[in-house]
């Protein structure tokens, strides 16, 4: 039962008990206890009217119980008059039933205090269990709540790692190469150990081959170990601002040991000076700069500078010119075919840039777009000396979508826009001519990013934000391949 029909059920059961003694007991008490009795008056008593006397003067009038307008129960006694005689039998016993309904009264009122104070603790328990009920909703709802989060947490956490497993069965067989090598220098050690000991116990020669052998496949390993899958990207790192909205920076990443050249292109189009800043420093730090002038102004913002020559795009033209920075004289100049030019097949924010040049651990790239391919990305591999393309792989990404791209050990990757939000979504592999969709967080800080380069010598994307010259840097998944695995 409820709380609130748990109160009315007691209001309800003491009242009936009430009604019920009264109209059991009472008429016993006063001998009318019988349907109809003759009154000492010579009336007659009806239980269900009261007492009905002949003569009224003389008689004692009681009318039988009902209930006020609290509920409790009442009896109405009409006494004669004073005249009557105060020895009578009659007013004796109906003054014994006055002081019996009188104690009925009381004893009705105790009980009736009793009740209201009944009724006062169901009504505070029905507020505590009220109370009670709100609270364990509430618990109830925070703990789904947090269930919820916590399931959302471990979702996200398991789709995170989740692109992480390939990566880590391919780390398994390079850790078992590693290995290998280990306990190969391992045994030469012990071996030139021995010949310490004793000169000429061991064929020198052959021991000279497996050491030239053993170093041999360590460079190379070395060499594969420079490359490796793109699996995150730093905060970026602001070097200066200066500028317009448009432009490119970079260093030579052929450059000779100790040399830090900084390399400057302001806007887009129709500018042909070219800024050498002598070191990071001076770039950062002061307007110290030398200004090369090119032959021609240059379109977009994928120019490169790569073993002392900078190769950039005509404008208006898909002919791209290999320009010598210390003689300042065009060393080469090739039309890259069916390339898309003028704005025809740019990046998502535009600014010319058709074709874009690129370098990595492999050497010198062009990312374009052609008729033939629909508008999608056009990778092409070019012999830095005579800018003829060695190899073409043709993707289904359509260029105009891209907001920025790079390429890293042959893979070229794109981002999903330029402006606000960004992260890299599309990733193409050279080596295997096959691509996949990821999912790379990439801090967009100054939210227009009209050029991203990848420099093989430093690990690290250079950027031009809106203005801001940034550099981010990466996290590679290194892969050693051995044909012995």
């Amino acid at each position: 039962m409820s709380v609130p029909l748990l109160k009315i059920g007691v209001v309800l059961s003491t009242m009936a008990m009430i009604t019920n003694w009264m109209s059991q007991t009472l008429p016993s008490l006063v001998g009318l206890n019988t349907t109809k009795l003759t009154a000492a008056s010579g009336g007659t008593l009806d239980r269900s009217t009261g007492v009905l006397p002949t003569n009224p003067e003389e008689s004692w009038q009681v009318y039988s119980s009902a209930q006020d307008s609290e509920g409790r129960c009442i009896c109405t006694v009409v006494a004669p008059q004073q005249t009557m005689c105060s020895r009578d039998a009659r007013t004796k016993q109906l003054r014994q039933l006055l002081e019996k309904v009188q104690n009925m009264s009381q004893s009705i009122e105790v009980l009736d205090r009793r009740t209201q104070r009944d009724l006062q603790y169901v009504e505070k328990m029905e507020n505590q269990m009220r109370g009670l009920e709100s609270k364990f909703k509430q618990v109830e709802e925070s703990h789904k709540q947090h269930l919820a989060r916590q399931f959302k947490a471990i979702k996200a956490k398991m789709e995170e790692l989740r692109p992480l497993i390939p990566v880590l069965e391919e780390y398994k067989a390079d850790a078992k190469l590693v290995l290998q090598f280990k306990e190969e220098v391992q045994n030469l050690t012990a071996v030139l150990n021995e010949l310490q000991e004793e000169i000429g116990a061991y064929d020198y020669e052959e021991l000279q081959n497996r050491v030239s052998n053993l170093e041999e496949r360590l460079r190379a390993c070395m060499q594969k170990l420079a490359c490796g899958k793109l699996t995150g990207i730093s905060d970026p790192i602001t070097i200066k601002t200066s500028g317009s909205r448009f432009g490119s920076w970079m260093t030579d990443p052929l450059a000779p040991e100790g040399e830090n050249k900084v390399w400057y292109m302001d806007s887009y189009h129709n500018n042909r000076f070219v800024r050498e800043y002598k070191s990071m420093a001076d770039f950062m730090n002061t307007d110290n700069f030398t200004s090369h002038r090119l032959p021609h102004p240059w379109s977009g913002t994928g120019q490169v500078v790569y073993n002392g020559s900078i190769y950039f795009n005509k404008y208006q033209s898909h002919i791209i010119i290999r320009f010598d920075l210390k003689t300042e004289t065009i060393l080469k100049t090739r039309s890259l075919d069916y390339a898309g030019y003028n704005n025809m097949y740019h990046y998502a924010w535009g600014g010319h840039s058709d074709i874009d040049l690129m370098v990595d651990e492999n050497g010198l790239w062009a990312v374009y777009a052609t008729n033939q391919n629909a508008g999608n990305i056009v990778i092409s591999k070019l012999d830095p000396n005579t800018l003829q393309s060695l190899q073409t792989w043709n993707t289904s990404y359509p260029k105009r979508s891209a907001g920025e791209a790079f390429i890293i050990c042959g893979t070229l990757y794109v981002t999903n826009g330029y402006s606000g939000g960004t992260k890299v979504h599309y990733a193409y592999q050279t080596n295997a001519s096959t691509y996949e969709y990821i999912d790379i967080p990439f801090q967009n800080k100054y939210s227009h990013i009209s050029m991203l380069d990848y420099n093989p010598k430093d690990r690290a994307l250079y950027a031009w934000n809106n203005g801001h010259q940034i550099l981010y840097n990466v996290t590679l998944f290194h892969v050693i391949r051995s044909d012995e695995l």
